[in-house]
């Protein structure tokens, strides 16, 4: 039977050493009072301590002093096990400093192995990620030397490999709903994602846990049953939220109280804010060359995934070829239709069709659902190998990216041919470099591998890598030239900045 308490209340359930599984998208659908809360709790008293997170898709807000982030700087965390770690700096530097045990694993699997632990499996069979960092026989998903349990193993099964995954024993649920009703039934209307609190609830109760859900409200009306997300037999505890200036602030076109038709599209991209994520304009028009010629990929009918960063850009340049009307586009947290929304709200959907839980849209994506994906890259090979998780002294970690490739039919890679300091514009039809990044990011070797140019070779699929002066094509023999913008010189500005030839 459900209690409804104060979240410090809640938060004196938690014991030294438990696994903490929180139900959030980067900054989306995080619990914030109960992150607050277990702050408060450990800068008073030490405890609870040695803890372990398991956020499948991260739980950060690019803020040190917000949610999670706040605890684990202060020491309270033992372990983290993740997708993406950008959104969670402070976490971040203590991982990279080897002050935290850590590990990084693709978001479908994770978010899959969850939905796998409800169900009383130990462990999760999954081709995705084979040939990358995640298997062991290439890396490790261990992100520093401190960092020595066994998540994946490698297992062959009638002349297949699969990556051996081990499914996470939840003691403590965080998950954010917005009304619980006289029986404990926790709906979502004003959550933009459900992401896998269903599979997590049912997870940490198979596991003799505690499931707390913070809302918004309860209510003395009782739900429409297919409204309720998790229902109230799965629910310990509730806490009613009284911080009512939220870090994201609530938006109708990414709840699904305004659907927003593709004419509006841009004026919603534009109100919702990308400071966290954008930089300082220099006159830089790298980002629109690249997916302004991206765009020209789409075709109408196609299932579509855009990534953040580089190719979120993408989707405005799609509006305005007038093809948005006529692809539907996914994003991984479980939206299908309408438009990623960028920035700090990734994860969420501008005028979606359909909200689903995410181990399910990575379903979708793992069988070959999509027919082209836009994502992003920090370094490329010669063997069209993909980097776009590890660089020195940093690790941004995998998320969707290693599912979302995995089986898509089109990959189109939108990244710059060098970085820090290119400045690149386009003037009359004609791209001028004015300054060259000093970094390189097609290169003879690379940090670390997220994508395999090999395995998708294998699999027909058709690789594109798009830059603000040329576009590569992935071939048996590696990358191909196919096309040079005009007003660039292609020895100088393409062939002699290379180690490797094409």
């Amino acid at each position: 039977m459900f209690r409804i308490i104060s979240a410090r209340e809640a938060i004196e359930f938690i014991k030294d050493g438990d696994c903490i599984a929180i139900n959030s998208f980067l900054a989306l659908s995080n619990p914030e009072a109960l992150h607050d809360a277990l702050y408060e709790r450990f800068a008073e008293t030490g405890s609870p301590k040695n803890l372990s997170l398991y956020g499948a898709a991260s739980f950060g807000v690019w803020d040190e002093n917000r949610f999670a982030d706040r605890y684990v700087k202060l020491g309270a965390v033992r372990e983290i096990i993740a997708s993406h770690f950008n959104s969670t700096p402070a976490a971040k530097k203590m991982i990279m400093a080897g002050k935290v045990e850590a590990y990084c694993l693709p978001l479908g699997i994770l978010s899959q192995a969850i939905r796998a632990a409800a169900a009383g499996k130990d462990w999760v069979l999954s081709e995705v990620g084979l040939g990358t960092f995640a298997d062991p026989r290439v890396d490790t998903c261990a992100m520093n030397e401190i960092s020595k349990k066994e998540l994946v193993k490698i297992q062959r099964i009638e002349g297949k490999d699969y990556l051996l995954v081990y499914t996470p024993k939840i003691d403590i649920a965080f998950i954010k709903g917005t009304t619980a009703d006289p029986n404990g039934n926790i709906s979502f209307e004003k959550e933009y994602l459900t992401v896998d609190a269903l599979a997590m609830a049912q997870a940490t109760k198979r596991n003799g846990g505690k499931v707390i859900v913070q809302v918004d409200q309860v209510s003395h009306v009782f739900s429409r049953p297919r409204n309720v997300i998790v229902p109230g037999v799965l629910v310990d505890m509730v806490v009613v939220s009284e911080n009512k200036t939220e870090t994201i602030a609530y938006n109708p076109a990414l709840s699904g109280d305004v659907h927003v038709p593709s004419t509006h599209m841009d004026y919603y991209v534009n109100r919702l804010s990308t400071a966290v994520i954008k930089k300082a304009d220099n006159g830089d028009m790298a980002t629109d060359i690249i997916c302004e010629r991206a765009a020209k990929e789409l075709r109408p009918g196609q299932i579509v995934n855009i990534g953040i960063g580089i190719p979120e850009t993408v989707g405005k340049y799609a509006s305005k070829l007038g093809i948005l009307k006529d692809v539907a586009i996914t994003v991984e947290a479980g939206g299908v239709g309408g438009l990623p929304a960028p920035g700090v709200t990734f994860g969420a959907t501008i005028g979606a069709d359909m909200i689903c839980d995410m181990a399910t849209q990575f379903d979708f994506y793992d069988g070959g659902g999509l027919d082209i994906c836009f994502l992003g890259g920090l370094e490329v090979d010669r063997e069209g190998n993909v980097n776009a998780h590890k660089l020195e002294g940093s690790y941004a970690g995998i998320g969707g990216f290693a599912n979302i490739t995995h089986a898509t039919k089109i990959i189109v890679f939108c990244l710059s041919f060098n970085t820090k300091g290119l400045i690149a514009v386009k003037k009359d039809g004609l791209i001028q470099i004015l300054q060259e990044g000093s970094v390189p990011k097609f290169k003879k070797e690379i940090a670390a591998i997220s994508f395999s140019g090999k395995n998708a070779v294998k699999r027909g699929q058709k690789v594109l890598f798009v830059t603000e002066r040329c576009v590569f094509q992935l071939t048996e023999k590696g990358l191909r030239l196919a096309e040079v913008f005009p007003g660039i010189d292609e020895i100088k500005q393409i062939q002699q900045m290379l180690d490797f030839e094409v």
